[in-house]
């Protein structure tokens, strides 16, 4: 048995005595029913005799148990079905292996309606045997269904998991543990990367593919945090006061060291955003060309590196269609960092890569406060001024400007070398990237010169499950996670499960043993795209 099913065996107490009859003995399905039918009638009976007298308030809160056993009953009816239609052979062989009819087992299972159980036949065999009704139905090893292991995964990567069990306790009455949901989430992380690999293109693009990418930092564990967490948890001297627990935690650890201006606190480690979507040429009321869109709009996120998410972006837009040798026009919206162009330059060879306006905007603001104060009137008009340039295609135009700017500035003297500082990062900033900031071109063609998409699925997808108070990350154990919610936010987390399943669970390959769900460990981070760079 394995510590996923010993874990089900720790608490029996949503195995209700419905299926106590069933504990040391087989049952038959005609008992099963009969018992099935009974909870039923109690259910009738809640209505006819007692809801009279109860708000309803107090009668739906009544009502829950007896449709949760009775789902638990029409499960055990089921499963009891699958078995006695099963061939009563006494033995047959499978790959030249010889197995032999053993004896009669019951099984907990862990579903939507609480835990149930049932009996199969065990075929025995030299070297370990296995179930035909496990293996039939593709019951997972692990004792949780797939349904319930996708719905808590699910949930999972929308809320943490102590707040995951108290939804599925509000809702089903009983919940897993937080470690069976972080076993379910590193389990169905393991096919993540196999199902970005597999998964169909989707239908109805557009004729111009547009990809922005952006990063974003979680808070990541230290070693030292790790260490202490893998450590042997000494007994609390004051189970019933907090207070003090927390004193003698203090005290323990000594004075923490005082951060210096600019040292961060949550020891950042990066994940790269990649958003993917089409623009459809269409023509609007007045006949002028536009681009509608965005189409089929997916994101991808990993803290494999940015090579990996070019490599994976590549292979997503490939199977869309916009292959190297398509010819196909493809547009990079990023912050400009020389990385990612190089990288961009690499996997998307003579596409469009664009400096996101807001960007561009933005080191434009940090240079004009070296003259004028923040929030003046006169820092936005001096702002006003270079916006409009960039927008109509004057980049060169502005940088010359803030360059004569910078002559204004003395070497000496007070604040000026704060002041140059800013004037040359600025113009370090888009002077280089002069050729990705073609916005009036762009705009005529009706492209795309901001990042928003990406930008808001690195709030979305990544800070608002990632990045909350209190949270410590490792990265193999973040990436799983990670990679569920962007296919969740994708829609296609159904199509997910089917795939998992599809992988060994519920048909004649299956393997004998069968096969479990979930994992105590992580799977490594992605490779893809790494290969060639080592």
């Amino acid at each position: 048995m394995t510590h996923h099913a010993d874990t089900l065996r720790e608490d029996t107490s949503t195995v209700n005595e419905e299926q106590d009859e069933w504990r040391d003995k087989e049952p038959s399905s005609a008992l099963i029913r009969i018992r099935l039918h009974e909870a039923v009638a109690r259910a009738v009976d809640l209505v006819d005799n007692v809801a009279a007298e109860m708000s309803f308030y107090e009668f739906e809160r009544r009502l829950r148990p007896f449709v949760l056993t009775v789902g638990r009953l029409l499960v055990a009816l089921f499963l009891c079905r699958r078995h006695e239609a099963l061939p009563k052979s006494s033995s047959e062989v499978i790959d030249g292996r010889l197995y032999e009819r053993s004896r009669e087992e019951p099984r907990l299972i862990a579903t939507f309606f609480g835990k149930v159980r049932f009996w199969r036949t065990y075929m025995a065999a030299e070297g370990g045997g296995y179930h035909p009704l496990d293996r039939l139905l593709g019951l997972p090893a692990d004792g949780f269904s797939l349904h319930l292991t996708g719905l808590m995964t699910l949930l999972a990567t929308k809320m943490s998991y102590a707040q995951c069990t108290l939804v599925l306790r509000c809702f089903l009455g009983w919940s897993p543990s937080k470690d069976v949901i972080e076993r379910s989430v590193l389990g169905l992380g393991r096919h993540t990367q196999a199902w970005f690999a597999s998964a169909p293109a989707p239908e109805g693009d557009g004729e111009v593919l547009v990809l922005e990418v952006d990063n974003k930092a979680t808070p990541t564990a230290t070693e030292a945090e790790l260490e202490k967490r893998r450590g042997k948890r000494k007994p609390n001297p004051y189970p019933d006061s907090p207070r003090h627990r927390g004193r003698d935690r203090r005290r323990a650890r000594g004075p923490k060291k005082r951060r210096k201006k600019g040292d961060k606190s949550k020891n950042g480690r990066a994940t790269t955003v990649v958003t993917m979507y089409t623009l459809l040429k269409a023509v609007d009321a007045r006949g002028r060309p536009i681009l509608k869109g965005p189409i089929n709009k997916k994101v991808y996120a990993s803290y494999g590196g940015r090579r990996h998410a070019f490599a994976m972006a590549r292979r997503l837009a490939d199977k869309r269609g916009f292959t190297v040798e398509s010819g196909k026009q493809v547009q990079i919206v990023s912050d400009g960092d020389p990385v990612l162009a190089d990288l961009a330059a690499e996997f998307f060879p003579g596409a469009t890569h664009t400096l996101d306006f807001i960007h561009a905007i933005e080191s434009v603001w940090k240079a004009g406060r070296s003259f004028h104060r923040e929030g003046s009137a006169a820092l936005e008009e001096w702002v006003d001024v270079f916006r409009t340039l960039i927008y109509e295609g004057k980049a060169a135009k502005a940088v010359a400007k803030l360059k004569a700017a910078l002559r204004t500035v003395p070497k000496t003297g007070p604040g000026n070398k704060g002041k140059r500082k800013r004037l040359k990062a600025t113009i370090g900033y888009l002077e280089p990237r002069l050729h990705m900031m073609n916005y009036a071109q762009l705009r005529k063609q009706d492209l795309v010169i901001g990042s928003g998409a990406v930008e808001g699925a690195v709030r979305h997808v990544v800070a608002e499950r990632f990045d909350c108070a209190g949270m410590r990350w490792s990265r193999k154990r973040a990436e799983p996670l990670l990679q569920l919610r962007c296919i969740e936010i994708n829609g296609d987390w159904e199509s997910f499960l089917d795939f998992v399943r599809s992988r060994g669970t519920g048909s004649a390959g299956a393997p004998l043993a069968g096969v479990p769900l979930q994992a105590a460990e992580p799977g490594p981070l992605p490779t893809l795209g790494l290969e060639a760079a080592g």
